[in-house]
């Protein structure tokens, strides 16, 4: 670099720096993109795997050419599988039922003879209102 144009060298040195984080963020989208495809078997996930860490360009290039087009689509499944694990965990966590829900635990416990039948009507007015 020139010592006339700082500016310029830093503003080099931070090409070459956001360059390498764009690479780095590549380089693991891919590699989980491997990992996440249910579609591949082991070996096929080990060849990718081989192919990215032994020749990082080629390989990463390669995977965009040949599985790129469809990386998308398995991150968004896979955060769809995520949100309704996190959604039923709520649920199960929180123990929010239905109001059908409801009346049927009550139902089922006046048919058992656990309640009398005003019982299952004071619960139902409760549950409905």
């Amino acid at each position: 670099m020139d010592p006339d144009f700082p500016l310029l060298s830093v503003f080099l040195y931070m090409l070459w720096f956001f360059a390498f984080i764009l690479w780095l963020w590549l380089l693991f989208a891919v590699i989980m993109d491997v990992f996440r495809s249910q579609d591949l078997s082991g070996w096929a996930k080990a060849a990718w795997t081989v192919a990215i860490v032994v020749l990082p360009w080629l390989g990463v290039i390669a995977y965009l050419i040949v599985r790129g087009g469809s990386m998308h689509e398995r991150s968004r499944a896979a955060a769809q599988r995520d949100e309704q694990a996190w959604r039923a965990y709520l649920q199960e966590a929180a123990g929010t039922t239905s109001d059908a829900d409801e009346l049927g635990k009550l139902a089922h416990l006046r048919d058992r003879g656990i309640i009398s039948e005003a019982e299952f009507e004071r619960g139902k007015t409760k549950i409905l209102t």
